[in-house]
Order: structure tokens, then C-alpha cells, then sequence
């Protein structure tokens, strides 16, 4: 039985066949139809979150107040919010589909849009940052300290709504991401669990990193004060970094340095290849 429901499965890191948003949606949707049949237990939470709503802005409204709703913010409150901001965000949708791509062809667990829809931390708690971060840019700092203090409490992942973050960027588990107020984090970028990108304690204004395109953060790397980790790097896990990374760069170590050069080509943000590039294991 268990051979069978292996071979049912589709591959791991699978590439995913849908980029526009119609396209998403329409997969998602597909999936969601499955699912009812897969779980009937959870087959009304799929209905309502999924297949009831119109649009792929209106299901993560749905989603984000169902998990960030409290007694605060009830979740019919919360939806209205996310709603409304995901809405007048022209770009919001677009971000929540590269994100949602990027993590079908990065994360070698999943096998379908469906699942960090519903469950994974990391897409949950980036969607709401969004939301926070429009909120912060509208000038309405107590709601957006708000949603942040939901999407640490619930998601385990700190990020301040003022940071300014691409898309297509990857948030593995979420546990323990800490991203500063002043944060700037490029497209297709990859954050592995227990990553900081904080302050050094000894600067104010404009005080942390500022993280450039198709960067790979490993597990528990610190990035700390207002230094730049250049295009297409990979930090190594555990590394402290206190200056810049030059571009296409593997650092280790406290504090971290360079260790190898990646190969032409090599973008470790999309592969999530966490070896030094020459055999060696970060």
C-alpha cells in the first residue's frame, strides 16, 4: 500500500508549471477540488478558504485573518484588513505568486500550491507582512505594529513592517527570522530558520542589512548592522556577518569570511545548495 502512495506522488522539487496568476489559481483551485476528497475531515476548511472565494487575493485574506484573528482583531476584522490592503497593493498579488512559486521549486517537500497555502509558516508569515507593511506605508503604525505582533506570536518569525522585501523570496519554517526595520531584502532570495538580519547595536537611522538578489541565508546566519551581501552570495550556516559579501561569495565562520567562489552559473538561492561548492559542507 505504501509503494502505491509513493508512486501516486509527484517528484520532489518539482518545477512548477504555472507562473501568471490565473494560472496559480486555477492549479490551486484543482488541488483544493482533490483535497476534499483526499481529507473530508478538512474538506469545509477547504471549501471556505479555497473554492468559496473568488480570487487568490481574496483566499489569502481568508487564510491570514482565519490564522492572525484574535481578541484583539477578530478574524472577521483582520479579513476586512488584509483584504483591503492586499487590494490596494498593486503589486500584492504578483508577490504572493512568486512566493508561492518559489517555494514549489525550492522547498523539496512540496509537491503542490495547496500545502503552503494552508500550512507553511514561512509563506504565512511574508503574505502578512505584506499586509503590515502597506499599513506602515499608509501611516497606520498601531495596526501595522499589530499584524507584526500576530506574525511573531503565531508564525514565530519577527519581521518589522517597515522592512522593504522583493518577491519571489523564500522563508523556510519561519521559526526564530528575525528582519530589522530597516531591512532591505531583493527578489529570489532564500532565508533558512533562525536567520538575523539585525543591528549591531552600536548605530541608529539606517542600521541593517541590505541583502541583493538570489542570496541563499543558511540556517541560524546572522547578518548584523547596515552591511550589504551581494548578488547571488551564500552565507553559510552560523556564519556572523559584520561587513560586506562580495557578490557570488560563499562566507563562514564568526565572523564569517570568504571561503570559496561559486561557479559561473550558480545561483544557491534557487538550488539551495548549502556546500561550500568545492565537496565541503557549510
Amino acid at each position: 500500500m505504501a509503494s502505491a502512495l509513493a508512486a501516486l506522488q509527484p517528484p520532489l522539487r518539482a518545477t512548477s508549471r504555472s507562473t501568471t496568476e490565473s494560472d496559480v489559481w486555477a492549479e490551486l483551485r484543482a488541488e483544493a477540488e482533490a483535497g476534499l476528497i483526499e481529507e473530508p475531515l478538512y474538506a469545509g476548511i477547504i471549501q471556505a478558504t479555497i473554492l468559496d472565494q473568488r480570487s487568490l487575493t481574496q483566499a489569502l485574506a481568508y487564510r491570514l485573518a482565519h490564522r492572525l484573528g484574535d481578541g484583539d482583531l477578530a478574524r472577521l476584522s483582520m479579513r476586512d484588513l488584509c483584504l483591503h490592503a492586499l487590494e490596494a497593493d498593486p503589486q500584492a498579488s504578483a508577490h504572493a505568486v512568486r512566493d508561492l512559486v518559489a517555494i514549489r521549486e525550492r522547498d523539496p517537500t512540496c509537491r503542490r500550491y495547496l500545502d503552503p497555502f494552508l500550512f507553511y509558516k514561512g509563506f504565512a508569515a511574508l503574505e502578512a507582512y505584506r499586509v503590515g507593511h502597506w499599513l506602515w506605508q499608509q501611516g497606520r503604525v498601531t495596526l501595522a505594529l499589530h499584524v507584526q505582533s500576530r506574525i511573531s506570536e503565531v508564525f514565530g518569525c519577527d519581521i518589522h513592517p517597515a522592512a522593504r522585501i522583493g518577491s519571489g523570496v523564500f522563508i523556510d519554517h519561519a521559526t526564530g527570522v528575525v528582519i530589522g526595520e530597516t531591512t532591505v531584502v531583493a527578489d529570489d532570495v532564500s532565508i533558512l530558520q533562525s536567520v538575523t538580519l539585525g543591528g549591531n547595536g552600536k548605530e541608529s537611522g539606517d542600521r541593517h542589512p541590505k541583502i541583493a538578489r538570489g542570496v541563499l541565508l543558511s540556517v541560524g546566519a546572522k547578518v548584523l548592522g547596515n552591511v550589504r551581501v551581494g548578488e547571488g552570495a551564500r552565507v553559510g550556516a552560523a556564519a556572523v556577518v559584520l561587513s560586506d559579501v562580495p557578490a557570488h561569495t560563499t562566507v563562514a565562520g564568526v565572523p564569517a569570511r570568504v571561503v570559496s567562489h561559486l561557479r559561473p552559473g550558480e545561483e544557491p538561492a534557487l538550488s539551495m545548495d548549502q556546500s561550500f561548492g568545492f565537496g565541503d559542507g557549510i
